[in-house]
């Protein structure tokens, strides 16, 4: 029996409010780790955990393909309207019915590891997706200790320990606004 080759995709959600040159490292970094097909970046409207998006879903989209430079392995996508929901376990999943031979990855940083269980859906998340966890400054041992290491026992997740990333979207409006 012939073996099946599988897509392995890279998701990267968030409110990318804005796109910064962290966001493309981790992607770049994860595409070579991973041996990614692809990676998309999943832009929302508005991130659940935040009180409002500084920069319009139109302006982040434009500001995500400007930084990505026209890298084929980067792929935009905005998909709540698509989806009718822009909790990240509905998006995978629809994901996983259009693209059936593909292996996902879902990539985060290690500060929102720690919440990870407070997310919709998180054990559909944690069971369908490999988790690959990028340190974040300030968050790497309270990450290590949280629940959803507890809950995995080290399974499905992967720490990646890449050079410090010391920018953040906060810290861009901090300095525009």
């Amino acid at each position: 029996m012939q073996k099946v080759e599988r897509n392995l995709i890279g998701v990267f959600g968030g409110s990318f409010d804005p796109p910064h040159a962290g966001h493309l490292k981790i992607s770049l970094s994860s595409i070579k780790f991973l041996k990614l097909k692809s990676i998309y970046w999943l832009v929302t409207k508005k991130n659940p955990f935040k009180d409002r998006a500084y920069f319009s879903l139109n302006e982040r989209v434009k500001r995500c393909k400007k930084i990505i430079k026209k890298n084929r392995k980067i792929k935009i996508k905005y998909l709540e309207d698509d989806v009718g929901s822009s909790r990240t376990a509905d998006i995978v999943k629809y994901l996983i019915k259009k693209e059936k031979k593909s292996k996902f990855f879902l990539i985060l940083g290690s500060d929102n590891l720690i919440y990870f269980h407070k997310w919709k859906n998180w054990r559909y998340l944690a069971k369908k997706c490999q988790l690959v966890v990028f340190s974040r400054t300030g968050f790497d041992k309270k990450a290590r200790k949280s629940a959803i290491v507890k809950f995995l026992k080290k399974n499905n997740i992967i720490f990646i320990k890449n050079k410090k990333i010391d920018i953040s979207s906060s810290k861009i409006r901090k300095n525009i606004f």
